[in-house]
C-alpha cells in the first residue's frame, strides 16, 4: 500500500483516493516573472516523479499545476524591462518549459493560468463576502476575515496569534485584523486590471490557487503539493478560502518537498548564491542535476554545490557504464530488485532507497556480463525500466558518458579524429605517438577505454 506523509496530520498515512482508481493532484507552480532557479527544479522534479509512480501503480491521475501570470512581482519586472506583462509572462513560460524538458520532466495534464480564471476568482470572492468571510476595506481592497474561520492554522498546527509572532505581515488601517489577507486589490492607473463588483483591480495571490484548483479538480480532491515555503501563509490561506467558500474539506493529503540549500546556506540573491536552472545546465548535463534531486527523498533538504553535482555525475556514470554495449531487451520478468524498488517508492516516494536498489542491480548486472549474457540482457532491461520511473537513464550510454560534463575543450569530432589516428599508429606499432595521443586527450579530460570492440571514451 502507498503511504504518504501528510503535512496536515504530521505523519505518514495509507493513501486512499476519494474515488477508487482515480487521483486528483494540484501543485502550486511558479510566478513567471523570472527564469527558474534550482529550488523550482526541486519541486518540478519531485512532483514529476510522484506523478510517474502514482500512474505506475495503476491510478488514473489528473495532475494540475498552475501558472501565476498576474502578480505584483510580474508588474514590477515588466515595468523595469519596459515590456507588457503578457510579453514577460509568455517569455518566462516558454523558458520554464524548455528548462523542464531538458531536466527530463513530463508536463502536467493541465497548466491553468490565473488570468484564464478571472471570473471564477471573482465568483469565489463574492461567495466569501456573502458568507461573511470577506469584507471590503476603506481602501477599496477586499480582505479575507481570518478570525471567522475556526480552522485557520491547522495546516501548520498553530493558533492564529502564535503565527503572527515574528511573521512579516503588512499592517494596514483597512484591515480588521493584522492576519487578514487581500483577495482583491485596487490597481493603479495603467496597471493590468479587470472589472469587478469592487472596482477595477486584480486578485491576490492566494485566491488564484483556490479558484483554479477547485474548478479543475472539484471542491474536494486528493493531493495538494508545493515547495516548503508555501505552507504558510499560502497554503494555510488556500484552505481557509476554499473550505469557507465550498463548505467542504479541501484536500486530503498535503505534500511539501524539501528546500535546496547552497553550501549549507539558504539560497538567496542577496548572498550571491542564487543559481538559475540555465546557469547550472551550462556546466552540467541535465540528467546530472536530476540525479542530484532524485538521490534524496523528496521531503529532505538538498545541499547544492559543484561538489555535490560532481558526485552526482560520478554516480550516474556508474549506472550508465553498466548499460554500455548492452542491447535493449524487448521484455523482462521483474525480479526481487523491482519488488524492493517499489517498496521504497510506496514508502512516501523514498527515492533515496530506490536509487540504492538500482546500484544493487548494477552490481548483479556487472557480474552477469562476465559469464551470463542472457541474464545480463534481462537485468539491463529491468534497470532501464525502474530508472524510467525516476526519469533517469533515458540517454544513450555512450552519448551520456561522453557528455556528462559540458566541456569547452575538444568537441566530439576532434576527439574521434585523435582516436582514429591512435588506432592507426598502434597498427603501425608507433606506440610513442599512441601514448602522446592518450596523454593529450587525458589533459583535455578525456579518458580512453580499450576493448575487443574498439576504443570508447568518456569525459572525466
Amino acid at each position: 500500500m502507498l503511504k504518504i506523509y501528510n503535512t496536515l496530520s504530521g505523519k505518514k498515512e495509507i493513501f486512499k483516493p476519494i474515488e477508487e482508481g482515480k487521483v486528483g493532484m494540484y501543485v502550486c507552480g511558479n510566478t513567471v516573472y523570472d527564469f527558474c532557479h534550482i529550488g523550482h527544479a526541486r519541486a518540478m522534479i519531485s512532483f514529476d516523479i510522484i506523478s510517474r509512480f502514482i500512474r505506475h501503480l495503476g491510478y488514473e491521475l489528473n495532475y494540475v499545476r498552475n501558472i501565476t501570470d498576474v502578480d505584483d512581482k510580474i508588474i514590477k519586472r515588466a515595468e523595469e524591462n519596459n515590456e507588457s506583462t503578457q510579453s514577460l509572462t509568455e517569455r518566462m513560460i516558454a523558458a520554464q518549459r524548455k528548462d523542464e524538458l531538458r531536466l527530463g520532466n513530463k508536463m502536467p495534464d493541465r497548466e491553468p493560468k490565473a488570468t484564464e480564471f478571472m471570473q471564477e476568482i471573482i465568483d469565489m470572492i463574492q461567495i466569501l463576502i456573502d458568507k461573511g468571510f470577506a469584507y471590503q476595506g476603506v481602501s477599496g481592497d477586499v480582505y479575507y476575515r481570518t478570525t471567522k474561520f475556526e480552522g485557520y492554522g491547522k495546516l501548520n498546527n498553530r493558533k492564529l496569534d502564535d503565527m503572527l509572532a515574528g511573521a512579516r505581515i503588512d499592517v494596514e488601517v483597512a484591515k480588521e485584523h493584522p492576519a487578514d489577507f487581500v483577495l482583491w486589490k485596487q490597481t493603479k492607473v495603467g496597471e493590468v486590471s479587470w472589472s469587478s463588483p469592487w472596482g477595477e483591480g486584480r486578485p491576490g495571490w492566494h485566491i488564484e490557487c483556490s479558484a483554479m484548483s477547485t474548478n479543475c479538480l472539484g471542491s474536494h480532491f486528493d493531493i495538494h503539493g508545493g515547495g516548503p515555503d508555501l505552507k504558510f501563509p499560502h497554503h494555510e490561506n488556500e484552505i481557509a478560502q476554499s473550505e469557507a467558500a465550498t463548505g467542504k474539506d479541501y484536500v486530503n493529503y498535503w505534500m511539501h518537498c524539501g528546500a535546496v540549500r547552497v553550501n549549507n546556506e539558504k539560497m538567496s540573491k542577496s548572498l550571491g548564491n542564487f543559481f538559475t536552472v540555465r546557469d547550472v545546465l551550462a556546466k552540467f548535463n541535465p540528467e546530472v542535476v536530476r540525479y542530484l534531486m532524485v538521490s534524496s527523498q523528496y521531503r529532505s533538504a538538498i545541499d547544492y554545490s559543484d561538489q555535490s553535482l560532481t558526485e552526482a555525475k560520478v554516480a550516474l556514470e556508474r549506472l550508465y557504464t553498466a548499460l554500455r554495449q548492452q542491447p535493449v531487451a524487448a521484455s523482462f520478468s521483474p525480479t526481487a530488485f523491482t519488488e524492493r524498488f517499489e517498496e521504497a517508492m510506496k514508502d512516501d516516494f523514498n527515492t533515496a532507497v530506490a536509487v540504492s536498489v538500482l546500484f544493487e542491480l548494477v552490481r548483479e548486472l556487472n557480474k552477469a556480463k562476465v559469464d551470463d549474457a542472457d541474464k545480463a540482457l534481462l537485468l539491463a532491461a529491468e534497470l532501464r525500466s525502474l530508472a524510467e520511473l525516476l526519469g533517469l537513464l533515458y540517454q544513450d550510454p555512450e552519448y551520456f558518458l561522453q557528455n556528462s560534463t559540458i566541456s569547452e575543450g575538444l568537441d566530439d569530432t576532434a576527439i574521434q579524429a585523435l582516436i582514429d589516428e591512435r588506432t592507426q599508429v598502434r597498427k603501425d606499432k608507433n606506440f610513442a605517438r599512441s601514448d602522446e595521443i592518450r596523454d593529450e586527450l587525458a589533459r583535455q579530460g578525456i579518458e580512453l577505454l580499450d576493448s575487443r570492440e574498439g576504443t570508447s571514451w568518456t569525459r572525466s
